[in-house]
């Protein structure tokens, strides 16, 4: 149940049911693929074609969001010849909402028929393979946040009360992106992401345990909205832009600025990649 006592279901329903209307109103064809823009990376929907915006605050039953770098809107549009829906502004567990809230965004997304959804952010790297301004494609997870978007009775017009979390960040999107990448010589890594529930960065000890279990990357989202489209169905591509190393491995102190600064430096590349996972995810419909 939201924290408004208003349910997740409802929610999705009245914000979907607004969306539809203007979608007829103003003739914007239904999108096939969903996309959540992280910190810094908002400015990609201003690259859509034909792009029309709507304001989260317009929606019935959206909760407010208020974390610097993270607009709040919905902007339709095309990419690739692709029609989008495209998240400026996620909603955060640290904000104090439910991880059912957090994953409202892909539920309503799902309801207006997106099959596929590609979601971003700005991470911290713990391997050492990575450096700030590289690309990581998220193969897997590790959820340590402490909850889950699932929690709570199954809403089972979404999914299942057990879903499969095995193949969340889709492969064979993935084996898409890889060759479309290496054809635009646009390059990437892929490895574990991991959520913590933030809002203070990782300790240099909470670090070196990040690296001991197998993470890559860490941040504060993305893992309940890949939950939520597993359990709906819908097919997973996630990217992280690595904006700085994880505390401890660079002797610098973190900062939010520090990381909207290294996303919006990645605009160009990013949205190189971006173009990319776009067509990869219309793929799997044909």
């Amino acid at each position: 149940m939201a924290e408004d006592g208003m349910g997740v279901a409802g929610r999705v329903e009245s914000a979907a049911a607004a969306m539809r209307s203007l979608m007829g109103r103003e003739g914007i064809a239904p999108p096939k693929v969903g996309m959540v823009l992280g910190s810094g990376l908002g400015p990609f929907a201003d690259r859509l074609g034909d792009p029309f915006k709507v304001s989260c605050t317009d929606l019935p039953g959206y909760p407010r969001g208020g974390v610097e770098g993270h607009e709040g809107s919905f902007v339709f549009g095309t990419c690739e010849g692709v029609h989008v829906l495209a998240l400026r502004g996620r909603l955060h567990h640290y904000e104090g909402h439910g991880m059912d809230v957090t994953a409202l965004p892909i539920r309503i997304m799902g309801s207006l028929g997106v099959g596929a959804v590609i979601l971003t952010n700005a991470a911290g790297g713990v391997s050492r393979r990575l450096a700030p301004g590289d690309f990581m494609v998220i193969s897997d997870h590790l959820n340590l946040s402490g909850s889950n978007p699932l929690i709570g009775a199954n809403l089972d017009g979404f999914g299942p009360r057990f879903p499969d979390m095995t193949d969340v960040y889709t492969a064979s999107l993935r084996e898409r992106l890889k060759g479309l990448a290496m054809r635009r010589g646009i390059r990437y890594v892929e490895g574990v992401y991991a959520m913590c529930a933030g809002p203070s960065y990782e300790t240099p000890a909470e670090v070196r345990l990040l690296g001991i279990v197998g993470a890559d990357a860490v941040g504060m989202s993305t893992v309940p909205e890949a939950i939520a489209a597993a359990h709906g169905g819908m097919k997973v591509i996630g990217i992280s832009c690595i904006a700085n190393m994880a505390a401890g491995l660079s002797g610098a102190p973190l900062s939010h600025g520090e990381v909207l600064a290294a996303a919006g430096a990645a605009g160009d590349a990013a949205a190189g990649l971006l173009r990319c996972a776009v067509l990869a995810a219309a793929g799997h419909m044909g």
